[in-house]
């Protein structure tokens, strides 16, 4: 009865500039006009009773938002959106005040570092200096092994042109501090293999379509 009477009220036609700008248009004028007639409705009793009717008519124009947990308190806070933070109505959720959602965020602090080679990163960085600690000469090959190939990857990410492994060994020994020495053997990915791989990464259907023609 109460949808009936929120859907009827206040339809009359009228132009778009003489027409209020929508707080939520995903909703359309027709909502909004329902909710204007809501906060129009004296008795309590019976603007709840109409509120509730608009949250199911809300609802069933946005069946996406049921597969959110919490999509009846997403509908209630659009309707105090809507209804401009005026509704008086016995609501199940604590509605938002105007105030909560014009607040601007708490800014967030962004990590200053001085990175020596801003190609490879921090977390590079913070890598040899973990391999420095470790005293087992073994594993800090490996660690030393490990870093110089994500350095290669790094350097290809940013600079595609072709780069040795001694421009790589060189850095390594600079970012160290002389405190990591490579092994003469120590032989690298090929370059050619590493942009390969990065151009997959970056059209990863392309390289499936081209997987499934062959």
């Amino acid at each position: 009865m109460h949808q009936i009477v929120l859907i009827t009220a206040y339809m009359d036609y009228d132009y778009n500039t003489g027409r209020k700008k929508l707080s939520l248009p995903e909703y359309g004028r027709n909502v909004q006009k329902m909710v204007d007639y809501m906060l129009s409705i004296e008795n309590r009793e019976e603007r709840n009773r109409a509120a509730r009717a608009l949250i199911s008519i809300m609802g069933n124009l946005n069946p996406q938002m049921r597969e959110y947990g919490d999509f009846k308190h997403k509908l209630w806070d659009h309707l105090a959106i809507m209804a401009d933070f005026k509704l008086d109505i016995d609501s199940p959720y604590i509605l938002p005040t105007e105030a909560i959602l014009t607040e601007k965020p708490m800014q967030v602090p962004y990590p200053k570092h001085n990175i020596r080679f801003r190609h490879y990163g921090y977390m590079l960085e913070q890598m040899i200096e973990t391999a420095i600690k470790v005293e087992d000469p073994v594993k800090r090959e490996g660690m030393v092994r490990v870093i110089a190939n994500h350095m290669k990857k790094a350097y290809l990410t940013w600079n595609r042109e072709s780069v040795t492994d001694e421009v790589i060994f060189n850095d390594l020994k600079e970012l160290s501090g002389n405190r990591l020495e490579v092994s003469g053997d120590l032989k690298l990915s090929e370059t050619r293999e590493i942009l390969n791989q990065n151009r997959r990464k970056k059209h990863p259907r392309k390289n499936k379509q081209n997987y499934q023609q062959q």
